[in-house]
């Protein structure tokens, strides 16, 4: 294993410090280096708080700021953060309107963000993301998992909050974006964690995994590798197929890297993806293209297709200034 760390058991702590850092003006690094949060708070707003395991940044701590996320809870790598990291978070951003906590359908994030929730003293509610199309159920999770479509909820609600909605409303919207936003992914590697020291699972020089969740789970099947072209199909192909929209329909096309895909490749991604839209007579009103929902150092990515309407793009075409998103609408 050759990586850039001191110690496996220090990567999570000395990464958060660096990030913290590099990005002294967005963010403050909370006490014992259990949450990240914004460094300005906005008095009656409503606080948006998400986390999960470490190992897929920028998610979630790079999505802290202006128009998204008021904290994020890192856990060790692929582990939930504990109910204490996100109770002391809620604590640290809710300035009197509440929290929304966002939270991945992984058993642990679930569980651990639900007992959060019952030791949080203002008011919470909650959103869960679940837009991996791939399997129904797996060992890490109850249901379809929450991957790339998470960062599309964290914006789009994150932007609203930002404009004042209330706890209830925003809490609705995120089910909606939710439910109008599916993924998919393929893995050409596997992944390292830094405690083991060798890759999650074995495959060959000329395999994929197709469907394969972000920590390393597998998916639908382990198949031959394809063209981009091909590949593409699938992917959206299995998208469309459970999403169901009408032709005309206009899409944000978020085209992931899981972190050892150059954008070389992804962008000829993006290309394959739009040919087969075309051919279905979907419509791309938005792109995003990076390595933002990543596995370690897994090669491969994810399509996600989010189905917006009016509202849904002038949310996500607002303002947002965070260490890994920023535009200024």
């Amino acid at each position: 294993m050759k990586k850039l760390i001191n110690a496996p058991d220090a990567v999570v702590a000395e990464s958060l410090e660096g990030f913290a850092a590099a990005h002294a003006d967005i963010v403050v690094l909370g006490e014992e280096r259990k949450f990240v949060r914004r460094k300005s708070l906005t008095p009656g707003k409503v606080a948006l708080v998400s986390g999960g395991g470490s190992g897929h940044e920028p998610l979630h701590l790079g999505f802290v700021g202006h128009g998204m996320l008021d904290a994020a809870c890192p856990g060790q790598v692929f582990t939930s953060p504990t109910p204490d990291q996100i109770a002391a978070a809620a604590a640290a951003v809710d300035t009197g309107a509440g929290c929304l906590f966002i939270v991945k359908n992984y058993e642990g994030d679930v569980m651990n963000f639900e007992m959060a929730a019952e030791m949080a003293r203002g008011k919470v509610l909650t959103v869960f993301t679940d837009d991996d199309v791939a399997v129904e159920t797996s060992t890490y999770s109850t249901g379809r998992r929450g991957v790339a479509g998470t960062l599309v909820v964290e914006k789009i609600v994150g932007a609203a909050a930002e404009a004042g909605a209330a706890h209830a409303e925003l809490q609705a919207l995120g089910k909606r974006v939710n439910g109008r936003t599916r993924t998919m992914g393929v893995a050409l590697t596997s992944c390292t964690v830094p405690s083991a020291g060798k890759p999650t699972f074995a495959i060959g020089d000329d395999e994929i995994e197709m469907g394969v969740g972000i920590h390393g789970e597998p998916g639908r099947r382990r198949a031959k590798l394809e063209s981009a072209d091909a590949l593409a199909d699938t992917l959206v192909g299995a998208i469309l197929d459970d999403l169901a929209p009408r032709p005309g329909t206009e899409c944000l096309l978020f085209v992931n890297g899981f972190g050892g895909t150059p954008n070389l490749e992804l962008y000829i991604m993006v290309r394959a993806a739009k040919r087969t839209l075309d051919g279905r007579g979907i419509k791309i009103a938005r792109y995003l293209v990076d390595s933002l929902v990543t596995s370690l150092d897994m090669a491969g990515c994810s399509i996600t297709l989010a189905a917006f309407d009016d509202e849904l793009t002038r949310l996500w075409d607002a303002p947002v200034h965070t260490a890994a998103l920023r535009w200024r609408g």
